[in-house]
């Protein structure tokens, strides 16, 4: 890898830490980067070691968010025992997906996400503890630490914003309390996605390591900033991140015929 792309590619890490700690969907940003710093890399090595950097960023944000704020591990623990195992199913069906097939699936829930989050302008800003119901919370569960996670092992950009909005939508946490239980979560999806990976010789390591650094910084400072700033700040990022993704990804799609 040339000198320019090996540096597009770690700054690529660094941005996706912080916006992955801040509303999730780094793997946005950073899968796509490593595709086209590394072309003709298989589809599930680039999974692998993007999986390898991000469990790197997922933890630091999520030690954080534990140290300085309230997580509902009632919800985010089982969530995260689930998603090891169901994220390395995922990751052991990976290489039968083609290169292209992850792009359109992500655009489609991405303009879902969008909709979603523009029509319900108070949806995140302000908690409702009213909807954290025991049926709530086992739906919440269930959709993160399976269906979530299943995604993240199988395809993966995009599933920590699908975290944060499950969290939100589902038991009435705002975008902070999401953001904080999507990160114990996505770990333990990245975590369970890692092993299969390194077990089938689908790893980079140590470009993987040289992206973990710069993730950890990223992710570091996207934490600290999101409860710094508060539900309000993490909304407009996820709004800008989510339509910026969007135009990206169908441009993309246009490109490709």
């Amino acid at each position: 890898m040339d000198p320019l792309s090996l540096t597009t590619l770690l700054t690529a890490a660094a941005l996706a830490g912080w916006v992955d700690a801040v509303v999730g969907g780094g793997g946005l940003l950073l899968l796509p980067a490593l595709l086209v710093a590394a072309p003709g890399v298989p589809v599930a090595t680039a999974l692998g070691t993007n999986k390898l950097a991000a469990i790197f960023g997922t933890s630091t944000a999520a030690l954080t968010y534990a140290r300085r704020t309230k997580l509902d591990w009632a919800v985010a623990g089982p969530a995260a025992g689930l998603a090891v195992l169901t994220a390395g199913l995922g990751a052991a069906l990976a290489g039968a997906v083609p290169a292209g097939a992850y792009r359109p699936v992500v655009l489609v829930v991405l303009l879902a996400v969008a909709v979603f989050v523009l029509t319900r302008p108070r949806l995140g800003v302000v908690s409702y503890p009213h909807r954290r119901t025991p049926a709530r919370v086992t739906a919440a569960v269930a959709v993160a630490g399976v269906g979530i996670a299943l995604y993240d092992g199988l395809i993966g950009p995009g599933t920590g914003t699908f975290l944060v909005l499950a969290f939100t939508a589902l038991i009435g946490a705002d975008f902070v309390q999401g953001s904080a239980m999507a990160k114990v979560v996505n770990a333990g999806t990245n975590l369970g996605a890692l092993v299969v990976f390194a077990a089938t010789g689908h790893v980079w390591w140590l470009l993987g390591a040289a992206m973990a650094v710069c993730n950890v910084a990223g992710a570091a400072l996207g934490a600290r900033m999101a409860l710094r700033r508060g539900a309000g700040f993490v909304r407009v990022v996820l709004l800008v991140v989510v339509l910026a993704l969007v135009a990206k990804l169908g441009y993309d799609q246009w490109r490709a015929g």
